[in-house]
Parts: C-alpha cells; sequence; structure tokens
C-alpha cells in the first residue's frame, strides 16, 4: 500500500503521531500480515531510529479498530487502510495499484540505474496522485528503455536508417546521442528497422502526445484512469518487452 521510498518522507513529518507512524510502516509493500519485529524493522531501515526503543505491540493494540492481531501477526483492517488514505494519500483500492505493482516488479529487471530512478519516480507520482508527473516520468523511463536497447542490439541499422531519412544525422554512439532526435521521428524509425510493429509505434506516438500535453502550461486534466492506461501501454509494450 505504502512503497518504502514513500515510507521514508512520511515518517519525516512532524505532525504524525508515533502510533500512525507504526501505522503506517504496517501499510508498508506488500500488505500483508507483519512480525512486530518486522515492523520495527521498516521502522528503523525508513530512518525511524527512534523505533528501535518503541513497544510496537502497545501501540498497535492501542489503535483498536485499525489494526488487529492474527495468527500470521499484525494486519490493518479496513477502518485501518482508511486512515492511512487519509494520512499519506495513497489509496489501497484505486485502479491504479494493479498498475504500480506490475510496475514495480520490471523494476529490479531495469539494469541502466537512471532509467530505473524514473520509472521509480512514476510509481511514486501516480501512489500520490500526481497524474501529469506520473505520465511524464514513466515516458522518460520507456524512452530510455528504448534508447538502450538500440545501443545494446540494432545501433547499425539504426544509423543507417536514419542517415536515409535525415542526410544531417550524425551516427550515434550512445544513448545520449540518440536523444539529439525528436522522439516522434526515433518511432518511426524504430517501425522501419522492426524493433517495434506499426500498431505499437500509433499507441506510442499517443502515449507522446499526451507526454507532450502534461510537460507544458495548459488546461489540460488528466486523471487515474487515464494515466494508468499510459503507463500499462508502456508496461506491455516496453517494459515487459526489452
Amino acid at each position: 500500500m505504502v512503497s518504502l521510498e514513500s515510507l521514508k518522507d512520511l515518517l519525516t513529518h512532524n505532525k504524525l503521531t508515533n502510533q500512525d507512524k507504526i501505522l503506517i510502516c504496517l501499510a508498508a509493500q506488500p500488505l500483508s500480515a507483519k512480525a512486530v519485529k518486522d515492523i520495527k524493522q521498516i521502522a528503523i531501515d525508513s530512518g525511524l531510529r527512534s523505533a528501535a526503543k518503541w513497544n510496537i505491540s502497545s501501540y498497535l493494540s492501542r489503535a483498536k479498530t485499525l489494526a488487529i492481531l492474527t495468527s500470521k501477526g499484525w494486519e490493518l483492517t479496513s477502518h485501518g487502510k482508511s486512515h492511512i488514505e487519509k494520512l499519506t494519500g495513497v489509496t489501497s483500492n484505486s485502479v491504479s495499484k494493479a498498475v504500480t505493482s506490475d510496475l514495480r516488479n520490471h523494476l529490479i529487471e531495469i539494469p541502466n540505474l537512471t532509467t530505473r530512478i524514473f520509472v521509480e519516480e512514476a510509481v511514486k507520482c501516480l501512489e500520490f496522485k500526481l497524474y501529469r508527473s506520473a505520465i511524464i516520468t514513466s515516458w522518460v523511463g520507456a524512452i530510455s528503455t528504448l534508447y538502450d536497447e538500440i545501443v545494446k542490439s540494432h545501433l547499425s541499422t539504426f544509423n543507417n536508417e536514419a542517415t536515409k531519412r535525415h542526410s544531417k544525422w550524425q551516427s550515434a554512439k550512445t544513448a545520449d546521442d540518440l536523444a539529439r532526435m525528436k522522439e516522434y521521428d526515433f518511432l518511426q524509425i524504430l517501425v522501419a528497422i522492426s524493433v517495434i510493429g506499426k500498431n505499437v509505434k500509433d499507441e506510442l506516438e499517443s502515449c507522446l502526445k499526451l507526454r507532450n500535453g502534461c510537460g507544458h502550461p495548459n488546461s489540460l486534466v488528466v486523471g487515474e484512469l487515464k494515466t494508468s492506461a499510459h503507463i500499462e501501454t508502456l508496461i506491455q509494450n516496453i517494459f515487459s518487452k526489452f
């Protein structure tokens, strides 16, 4: 429910009670029953060192309807989940939950640290309902993934096709070199050299258009469904394939 990265920021809020901080640690992903020692370790690892001396069981017991001790450990109740949503702005039953979970699963498979950072930011933005930011950062992560694929496996073919289309094109050697080309033109070349298909290119063009709309001051409004659909397209056609 609450990402470990988000947890670090949340636990620095002075307005939260110790009990609330423990409940937020209980809500840390994966959302499941947790033993007291695990909750305490999550808190310490997230920067809340004072929790080492706290009586975690006592705090949770006093939480009454928010948490319950089962045979598997402490768990949030439905009231507890609603309480966490109010505290953090992160929803547990949103449409985007499955999308963020899927995106996180792909994080460990992304070898490029810079790309991984953008994807991590996209997850956090979606969880905190920063929809325009989520659209932008997820696109940057996706296009970075495609740059890495070209450099790794298709650089010569790409440069040959790029030179045919743009006489002034200087052969790329790195991902940074590929960024000299407009992303729309980049997608056209990917189709021409069979890295992606035409239908995929059409979907990515729509994602690019949405990214451009979110990246400039205007009256465009985007919500959870639109953002989730955008990221799902990137997951299915880029992150899960390259």
